[in-house]
């Protein structure tokens, strides 16, 4: 599938904190370390006694770290990092409250703020925001059992987990098409993220975790009621919707790693002696509910196994629109995944043979230069030049760095005409006298004396 960069992959590192909160670190990354040790040790050990490493304070304040370091909207009370940090007693106060709540059993989560955003395709993709306090404690949840399923996960799956990224995957087919493996079944799970059913993944969890109170935690996330609201910023109103049965709110900080754990066993099962790893020598490539199965020859027993196991075994639908079985060898036939486009090619120094060609895909070019012109809009963008060129260049350089895999030089090179060229509008429509740069100096030589970055 055709997907932009995460936020995860244009993150710059956060800033570790020093003095206390960098022991507090410390102890934290030994906690997680020994759970894995435990975990790679005993495959079928069930863990139940987990719920006190989370309220640990130590765990907690690692936990808010990697929430203000996000720097996320508001839930539903509207309540922000900055006013919990210039509140009576600040975030010391605001750690100590979560920690007596879990201590006490009498934390409940608050409803979920749902907001959507523009998809590729013309649609909106629903987001869950969760308020600050709930977030801190999901990723205290998630600090303590991630080590413990990663224990468990294929080495085919890339997304949204700890020194796995995007550019692997991307390199995984590359060499699978390389060796041959040119048949290619490419899925597409009909809103997936909202359709897992809660009884199934909590039977998942439950493998390897048996503290009740931690599933208990999960639950509560899981059915957290949700508030309709479309405005980008801030909280409070809405109409309080219904609490579903199925799925996990894109938005959550746990969701990641419980659609990881859901979509494992399918992993898992792909990969026994009686999957088609075995019997159709097949490769499985999956990032997040992305993922693509790769074979010398395509048949129809491999498309048959795959449909049965998602839709009749883990209760998904598959998108019979979207998904397709690509030849790769045929001429003309191309792959796109993860805002990529792998595709056979002539050489381009006219030899006889193909190469196989990695590049941006058209979706991906298309997709950033909508961006682009959201960001350069002379009808709502009244910044200084200077502060505009300070924007653009965060986002291009973030953007460049994801797409920087394979032979993306072409695109990026259009990428950089069409900058240059909505800038020049802009600065001509701006104002009431068209803009012109110092005399005998070029547009692209202003910008570039400016500091816009060309990539």
């Amino acid at each position: 599938m055709d997907k932009s960069p995460t936020t995860e992959e244009l993150r710059p590192a956060e800033a570790q904190p020093t003095g206390e909160r960098g022991k507090d670190l410390g102890r934290v990354s030994l906690l997680r370390h020994k759970l894995s040790e435990k975990a790679k040790a005993e495959p079928k050990f069930r863990f139940y006694a987990l719920y006190d490493r989370i309220y640990r304070r130590d765990v907690l304040w690692a936990a808010w770290h990697k929430v203000k370091a996000n720097d996320g909207e508001a839930g539903v009370d509207g309540v922000s990092i900055e006013s919990i940090e210039k509140a009576s007693g600040g975030a010391e106060a605001f750690i100590e409250r979560i920690h007596q709540q879990l201590v006490t059993k009498s934390y409940k989560p608050k409803a979920v703020r749902r907001v959507y955003i523009e998809k590729a395709d013309g649609g909106k993709r629903p987001l869950g925001i969760p308020v600050i306090a709930d977030r801190v404690v999901q990723t205290a949840c998630l600090l303590i059992l991630e080590p413990i399923f990663e224990a468990d996960f294929e080495p085919c799956s890339y997304g949204f987990r700890p020194e796995r990224n995007a550019h692997q995957a991307l390199a995984e087919i590359r060499r699978h098409i390389e060796r041959g493996y040119q048949a290619v079944y490419d899925a597409d799970l009909k809103g997936y993220f909202d359709s897992i059913p809660h009884e199934r993944l909590l039977a998942c969890v439950r493998m390897r975790v048996a503290d009740r109170s931690v599933i208990k935690l999960i639950e509560m996330w899981l059915k957290a009621a949700v508030v309709e609201q479309r405005q980008s910023r801030g909280g409070g109103g809405g109409e309080l919707g219904r609490r579903s049965r199925k799925g996990t709110p894109q938005g959550g900080v746990i969701s990641p790693l419980l659609s990881n754990l859901y979509l494992h066993w399918f992993d898992k099962v792909f990969h026994r002696p009686t999957g088609p790893a075995t019997w159709a020598k097949a490769k499985l490539v999956r990032y997040a509910d992305d993922f693509v199965v790769l074979v010398r020859y395509q048949g129809e027993e491999l498309s048959e196994w795959i449909e049965a196991k998602v839709e009749g075994w883990l209760g998904l639908e598959i998108n019979r629109d979207k998904t397709r079985v690509i030849e790769l060898r045929q001429p003309g036939a191309k792959l796109n995944f993860l805002g990529y486009m792998f595709r056979y090619d002539r050489d381009r120094r006219g030899r006889g043979h193909r190469y196989l060609n990695v590049t941006i895909s058209e979706k991906a070019l298309k997709r950033e230069g909508q961006r682009l012109r959201e960001l350069i809009n002379s009808r709502v963008c009244f910044k200084p030049l200077p502060e505009l060129i300070e924007k653009l260049n965060r986002h291009l350089k973030g953007w460049a760095n994801y797409f920087s895999y394979g032979y993306p030089r072409k695109g990026i090179r259009q990428i950089n005409t069409y900058v240059r060229q909505r800038l020049t509008q802009h600065m001509r429509r701006r104002s009431q006298r068209p803009f012109r740069p110092p005399e005998g100096v070029s547009y692209y030589e202003h910008f570039k004396r400016m500091g816009l970055v060309y990539l």
